[in-house]
């Protein structure tokens, strides 16, 4: 029932020495707003750090050149317009065709075009059955697309963000929080990655729980870490379930490590740069290591 280092030994892939750029995913970040900058960038600097080969991040013109201006290893697709709208979802059309998988969220906000915009991209990512994440602002509009899925997906809610997915408020009860996720991923037809001082991860017919994770990790950033890390497991052609429980794992055990080192100074491009050592290492861990809690 606990998310461990042998989930992570699950998602380790050997590289031939034939291997070319593409071999490991391209993954499709769609997020950032004026007022959001860091988020998807955070999203596809961990996602390469976790071995996917491309990133490309679409957002609006101006967080997209600030985008660029954070990192070159980030590609970045230039929308028309200060936030996403519906206008913008044939601009991204033939990368979608493209990715391998999509990151859809970090940093959108929450105006009603963009909204409306999201809803469409769902439609186009679903009927070319590339699998996508789905965070932040974008669950909410997930919810109302009530989509009939043919793609993988992964939703990684926060209580709030829960609560506006299903209509309900989680109880203090683990049980009965993981009853919930189980009915709502199922209900979905999605994995639903449930974030949390205790991670609860399920698809709806089976469920796992992460202890990794520490209360530094309460910094921004730390879920846009955790949504990269997921989307490029779907991008390497993971199941969204085993992506997901690792994803939890690799990110909650990376924060442990910036904690005993920093203790609770922690921010979130701390995780990005001990994402290697926890996969590395993942199989030297004691079985019974659930972090500093």
């Amino acid at each position: 029932f606990f998310a461990g280092p042998g989930d992570v030994e699950i998602i380790r892939k050997p590289r031939p020495l034939s291997s070319h750029k593409g071999d490991f995913g391209r993954l499709l970040v769609i997020g950032g707003s004026e007022t959001y900058v860091g988020a998807p960038a955070l999203v596809g600097l961990a996602a390469l750090r976790m071995g996917v080969d491309l990133v490309h991040v679409a957002a609006p013109e101006k967080t997209a050149y600030a985008i660029s201006t954070i990192s070159p290893n980030l590609i970045t697709i230039k929308l028309f317009g200060s936030y996403f709208s519906l206008n913008n979802v044939g601009e991204i059309q033939p990368f979608i065709e493209r990715a391998d998988a999509a990151v859809v969220g970090p940093g959108l906000g929450a105006h009603k075009e963009t909204q409306e915009g999201l809803k469409e991209v769902f439609k186009l990512l679903n009927e070319y059955g590339k699998p996508f994440l789905v965070d932040a602002d974008a669950i909410k509009a997930f919810g109302e697309a009530k989509l009939k899925l043919q793609a993988p997906v992964i939703l990684t809610p926060h209580a709030g963000e829960f609560k506006k997915l299903v209509g309900a408020v989680l109880t203090e009860s683990i049980e009965e929080r993981i009853n919930m996720v189980m009915n709502a991923a199922k209900k979905f037809n999605a994995t639903i990655l449930l974030k949390g001082n205790v991670d609860i991860i399920s698809n709806g017919s089976k469920f796992k729980l992460n202890l990794t994770g520490n209360p530094g990790m309460t910094t921004g950033g730390t879920g846009d870490v955790l949504a990269g890390v997921a989307g490029a497991l779907l991008a390497q052609k993971f199941p969204p379930f085993e992506a997901a429980v690792a994803a939890a794992f690799i990110n909650g055990a990376a924060g442990d490590i910036v904690y005993l080192e920093k203790g609770y100074h922690i921010v979130a491009t701390d995780l990005i740069e001990k994402i290697s050592e926890v996969v590395e290492k993942a199989t030297k861990l004691k079985p019974s290591w659930s972090g500093t809690r």
